[in-house]
């Protein structure tokens, strides 16, 4: 049952840990699912947090580790508590309950399998709500293939087109490369979006671009580059929130200028991007970091 965790090799890391016995490997996690929060979340996008919220389940640890992360507070591994995979079908329903309108999956790369037997187990008993896999698209196609099927949307970053800007903020130069066939195959999955009368997103996939402080240019690059494999099969975020978190150093020391990023909005429309959300006025100075108490675990 936990034979993908005595071996890990879910995300690009690879780290072959034996997460069964007490290693750890760069997500920090073990071989049990640890969460940090599980509750109605109003802030992502519209087609997803729509009128009664998106039912975000937040994992603690993560793959990649940037050192500008907003969630840095689960993302070492350090906050949440362990579920079984009995627990985890439960806050499903539950979310279902709450009237959420989908299920919304945060950074569980490094839990795969257990997340997968748990989709699996609460459709078959007739769960209709659609899942929602939000990742920083740092994912290795072998495992995304695990939840074909199983997941409708994918809500995934988009976050460097340089290998030394990967390497610099999140010590992993072949990100653009990986997250390149990752989003390739999640819209293979996905298809081109298709959205319901409500404007809720049904299925397909969503690009965020979020805008770094100084990185104007690679993120017209990002944009550039996702708008001329996949076109209007998918739907953009241009993303202004960014939040500095402390210690850092420039130019993440600060937010992101008004000029910066009405050059990557101006970069879509000369693209002629047909289908993005962007963020205006006050919504593009807020911060949209949830409190990670443990609610709902």
């Amino acid at each position: 049952m936990n034979q993908p965790y005595e071996s890990c090799m879910l995300c690009p890391r690879m780290c072959g840990v034996d997460r069964t016995h007490g290693m750890r490997g760069r997500c920090g996690a073990g071989a049990d699912v640890t969460l940090a929060r599980a509750a109605r979340h109003m802030w992502e996008e519209p087609c997803l947090s729509g009128t009664r919220g998106s039912g975000t389940v937040f994992f603690s640890g993560c793959p990649l580790g940037c050192v500008y992360c907003q969630n840095r507070e689960i993302a070492l591994g350090h906050n949440g508590i362990p579920v079984s995979e009995k627990r985890l079908t439960e806050i499903f329903w539950e979310l279902c309950g709450a009237g959420v309108h989908n299920v919304n999956l945060v950074t569980a790369t490094h839990f795969t399998p257990t997340v997968v037997r748990a989709i699996r187990t609460v459709k078959e008993a007739g769960f209709s709500l659609p899942f929602v896999w939000n990742t920083s698209g740092y994912e290795r196609p072998e495992t995304l293939r695990m939840l074909d099927g199983l997941i409708d949307v994918y809500l995934t970053d988009a976050r460097y087109a340089l290998p030394r800007t990967a390497a610099h903020y999140s010590g992993a130069p072949d990100y653009p490369a990986v997250a390149d066939a990752a989003i390739r195959e999640m819209v293979r999955q996905s298809g081109a979006f298709q959205m319901g009368e409500d404007g809720l997103m049904r299925r397909g996939t969503v690009i965020r671009i979020l805008l770094l402080p100084g990185a104007g240019a690679e993120a017209r690059l990002i944009l550039r580059r996702m708008y001329r494999i996949f076109g209007d099969r998918v739907y953009f975020s241009l993303m202004s929130q960014y939040t500095p978190m402390p210690g850092m150093t420039p130019p993440l020391d600060r937010r992101v200028t008004a000029h910066e990023y009405a050059g990557l909005v101006r970069e879509a429309e000369r693209l002629g991007v047909t289908y993005a959300y962007i963020q205006t006025g006050e919504s593009a100075q807020e911060s949209f970091i949830p409190p990670f108490d443990h609610t709902g675990i």
